[in-house]
């Protein structure tokens, strides 16, 4: 069912402090489509002014335990934090599972905290285009700070994790974690390492282990901090929440932000690009596409000339 609301007056009663218009909202982007991108066209002009954190890590680690911990340690400056859990798309439905919702109770009915669970359903692109249009949302909306959590594994999380600004990576004692993580791609985008569930043993081993890979990667100015913590005492997350500060801190002193954020425009475009050629090329494609497949099955032409064939123009 659509939306009765326009788009432009879900922003503007979103602006307002309409939290249902945000969900409304936020429902549009995950649709994708025209509203969509209605949606991104509204809110790009309102924007800037938010500092995202992404947390990501193995299944299991403790992430959400650990984003519901640092939620109440930002609140406790009385900063609004908005948390996009992003969760693996049922199958049946599209939507998203929503187990972090739950776990994040303890901020049910604070009005500085918004979270929303979140899966691609329709939307071009994928979730990784999807997950920044929702930061631009909530940008636009007044949330100074927005947590970005991967729930799944893969490419996803390396994927959404380049879409904040200090991307956190966690893991656990005892995970084999320098070997996995640099095999998942993550020592790549970690600026902060946590080592999650450290009353448990292993956790010297565990840091020894990051700090002796931080030492042979080559890295330039920023050095990523390993904070140890039991998110589900609280223990560590001051220290998290310092070294998120401190990474902040650096990226604006150094004048990285911008940089950064503009590499991050540039990925975007590029994406957006390819879902919309994508888009034009199978729908002038029409009943050519089915009868190439057939030449292709046929061994007549290869799939490379089959698919230059249908390139419009």
């Amino acid at each position: 069912m659509a939306d009765v609301a326009a788009p432009a007056d879900l922003l503007a009663a979103a602006r307002s402090g309409d939290r249902a218009a945000l969900g409304r909202l936020l429902s549009l982007v995950e649709r994708g489509g025209p509203d969509a991108r209605a949606v991104a066209r509204l809110t790009h002009p309102f924007g800037g002014a938010t500092y995202t954190v992404g947390i990501t890590g193995a299944p299991g680690s403790g992430k959400s335990t650990l984003t519901s911990s640092l939620v109440g340690r930002i609140r406790a400056e009385e900063l609004d934090v908005a948390v996009l859990a992003i969760d693996p798309s049922s199958p049946f439905t599209g939507g998203a599972i929503l187990g972090d919702r739950v776990r994040m109770q303890d901020h049910t009915g604070d009005p500085g905290v918004f979270i929303r669970s979140m899966a691609t359903r329709g939307h071009l692109g994928g979730l990784s285009l999807a997950t920044l249009e929702a930061v631009r949302a909530l940008d636009a909306t007044g949330w100074p700070w927005v947590v970005i959590e991967t729930v799944g594994v893969g490419q996803v999380e390396v994927e959404v994790a380049t879409a904040a600004d200090t991307t956190v990576v966690v893991v656990n004692p005892g995970w084999g974690d320098a070997v996995q993580a640099n095999k998942a791609g993550l020592l790549e985008i970690a600026d902060v390492f946590v080592v999650n569930k450290a009353d448990r043993p292993g956790v010297e081993e565990t840091t020894r282990d990051l700090e002796r890979t931080l030492d042979l990667s080559e890295r330039g100015g920023w050095r990523p901090p390993v904070v140890a913590t039991t998110a589900t005492t609280g223990t560590g997350t001051d220290d998290l929440w310092a070294a998120i500060r401190a990474h902040r801190a650096h990226l604006e002193s150094t004048g990285e932000l911008e940089p950064r954020r503009t590499a991050r425009i540039g990925d975007e475009l590029a994406r957006i690009l390819a879902a919309l050629l994508r888009e034009r090329a199978l729908a002038s494609a029409g009943a050519r596409l089915d009868e190439l497949a057939a030449e292709v099955a046929t061994r007549k032409i290869d799939p490379w000339t089959a698919a230059e064939r249908l390139l419009p123009g």
